[in-house]
């Protein structure tokens, strides 16, 4: 006999997938990694920039209020405690001030970590995707270890500044990771006239070459975290100015590819990431000026390292406006395991 009523329809794998429009704030966060979509997937990568950006300026903001050896071992806080206790030579103020740095390595470390999951249940599943992913955790443990030797060389500028480089490599990838969730996995094509893509690639190099001289500076300069710590052996006057030398290229660089961009009718999106690099860098002249000016305040000192990280992010922004990559070919559809299993 004909069996009456509604015909019932297998469930598929989004069917069970925990709903990223869930009311409870709790699930819809647990479905951003465990049942990611490409949206949230890309909204944890955009976390993680933040998140190494934001560890970044706090480091900085160790260095300036002179906590750098608040914890004065590693991976202790003092030598018979992981956690700050009461020390005759050293300020309890200072000493929470490098533990508060150090405990939001983990805040990282889990921000990294939940982007591995997510990369990892995305669907379908893409390798460049987990590569990225993967490196964050990595750097993250990578850049605990090397904070330990910041610490057992009493703050050598060489070490203090290696620590700054090792975060713009850490923010690079995360920023790569946010503008690949957002592509295909095609090969890459040009948005714009090759030259200006070189142009931008010359431009990502001299930013980078102008956080490097910012290190000397710092390594040579006053607000070295802690009054033993070692400078560079240099002339302050000389670097700055050098320093200054590089912002002007830099700058140069970022006006020309502007142009460029509006004159060819690049997208709309590259020339906005253009523009925005530009203000952040007249932003951070300012505020580098205004320091050197005022002796170096601790104030601007914090600002002046948010500004670079800012300078870096919107040229690595720059650099992914200028192409694309389209999606791979779609495999032929076929039944997924649940609905095998559903019609079994």
């Amino acid at each position: 006999m004909p069996v009456r009523g509604p015909v019932a329809t297998a469930r598929t794998i989004g069917d069970v997938k925990l709903s990223t429009d869930h009311p409870n704030p709790l699930v819809r966060g647990l479905a951003s990694f465990w049942a990611p979509t490409p949206r949230s997937m890309r909204a944890w990568a955009l976390a993680s920039v933040v998140a190494n950006a934001g560890i970044t300026v706090t480091g900085a903001g160790v260095r300036v209020t002179a906590s750098g050896l608040g914890c004065p071992t590693w991976p202790q806080c003092t030598p018979d405690s992981f956690v700050p206790v009461a020390h005759p030579e050293v300020s309890m103020l200072n000493m929470l001030v490098e533990f508060g740095n150090r405990l939001l390595t983990f805040l990282v470390l889990a921000v990294g970590a939940a982007c591995v999951l997510a990369a990892w249940r995305l669907l379908p599943r893409r390798r460049a995707l987990m590569r990225l992913a993967l490196l964050q955790p990595v750097g993250v443990l990578a850049q605990a270890l090397w904070g330990g030797l910041v610490v057992r060389t009493a703050l050598n500028p060489f070490t203090v500044g290696m620590h700054y480089l090792l975060s713009t490599g850490l923010i690079a990838a995360c920023w790569l990771l946010y503008a690949r969730a957002g592509e295909g996995d095609g090969p890459v094509r040009s948005v714009v006239h090759r030259d200006l893509r070189v142009l931008g690639h010359v431009l990502l190099a001299a930013a980078f070459v102008l956080l490097v001289v910012g290190v000397v500076v710092s390594g040579t300069g006053p607000h070295s975290g802690d009054e033993i710590a070692s400078r560079f052996d240099l002339d302050i006057e000389a670097v700055a100015r050098f320093h200054a030398d590089v912002a002007y290229i830099v700058v140069g660089l970022t006006f020309a590819l502007l142009l460029g961009l509006r004159v060819s009718g690049a997208p709309l999106a590259a020339r906005r990431a253009a523009l925005a690099l530009l203000v952040v860098e007249l932003s951070q002249g300012v505020i580098g000026y205004t320091q050197y000016f005022l002796a170096v305040p601790a104030a601007l000192v914090l600002l002046h390292v948010l500004g670079s990280t800012l300078v870096w992010i919107a040229a690595l922004r720059v650099v992914t406006s200028l192409r694309s990559r389209e999606p791979l070919p779609a495999a032929p559809a076929g039944p997924s395991p649940t609905e095998v299993a559903a019609t079994v």
